[in-house]
């Protein structure tokens, strides 16, 4: 889809600095004022105390870029530093991975720059694309013992044997496997983990998830699959991979119609190895 913008040039610069929301009827220059006839109405500019404000709309600061430094190495991007007077929200969007993203309250003040984690954007659930199961994000458990309950509360026990670690959370997604084709085995969604229960002494080794939601598998075909996890892309922050990455940083319409500063954009990045 076309979009249109309203591009302005200046003789100072000697370039073309900014693009516009707004779409006047006219527009003209004169004695270093910018004029604009919209709806018959006689508009002067940069005399309105309000930013971001024309013909009575108020509109949001954006602006796109990108980081492609060694471009041939494969990286993840895992967070952005804002040397500006706001915290802008940001969208990152690599080559390889899913959108990553970076809403305007994750960030905190650190030594007069916003600083936040990249959080990632993927499909979660049985929306999962197949290449989400390629990253480090996703961590194996073992085969089920036994399972039961409810399509709410369905429990999957563990042999003793089976460590099901720290890793897990609740909130994380569960899927599961036919045992005999690992490592090259068909993912299917289970549900949403809601319960952890380890008491080893107790004979107590299981996860109990909810297994209601759209996609998800009640009962499970088999009494002995194998398991495996998703980390919640927004609660663990793992930053989204690429060779590029290319940003839209979103100043929210809150602070937009005041003046706000953009100095310089920081990321962590880290080489990764496969």
């Amino acid at each position: 889809m076309s979009q249109n913008y309203t591009l302005t040039y200046s003789e100072g610069s000697g370039g073309f600095p900014s693009f516009y929301s707004f779409f006047p009827d006219y527009i003209i220059g004169m004695n270093q004022f910018l004029y604009t006839f919209k709806g018959g109405n006689l508009f002067r500019h940069n005399v309105n105390p309000q930013y971001n404000t024309f013909y009575g709309q108020s509109y949001v600061s954006q602006m796109t870029s990108v980081f492609n430094e060694q471009p041939l190495e494969n990286k993840i991007f895992k967070t952005l530093n804002l040397e500006a007077d706001d915290a802008w929200g940001a969208t990152l969007t690599t080559d390889i991975q899913n959108t990553g993203v970076i809403d305007a309250e994750y960030y905190e003040l650190k030594e007069a720059a916003w600083f936040a984690f990249v959080r990632n954007e993927a499909p979660t659930g049985a929306n999962v694309p197949e290449t989400q199961f390629e990253l480090r994000s996703l961590n194996g458990i073992g085969n089920s013992d036994t399972f039961g309950g409810v399509a709410a509360a369905q429990t999957i026990d563990f042999d003793l044997s089976i460590n099901i670690g720290s890793i897990l959370s609740i909130g994380d997604d569960l899927y599961y496997g036919d045992p005999t084709q690992v490592p090259n085995l068909t993912p299917f969604y289970v549900g949403t983990v809601t319960q952890i229960n380890v008491d080893k002494a107790n004979n107590i080794n299981q996860i109990v998830v909810d297994s209601s939601g759209a996609g998800a598998t009640f009962p499970l075909p088999v009494q002995t699959l194998y398991f495996f996890f998703i980390k919640n892309p927004v609660a663990e922050s793992h930053g989204v991979l690429g060779h590029y990455c290319e940003f839209t940083l979103t100043l929210p319409l809150s602070e937009a119609t005041s003046a706000s500063e953009l100095f310089a954009v920081e990321s962590e990045v880290m080489k990764s190895f496969p």
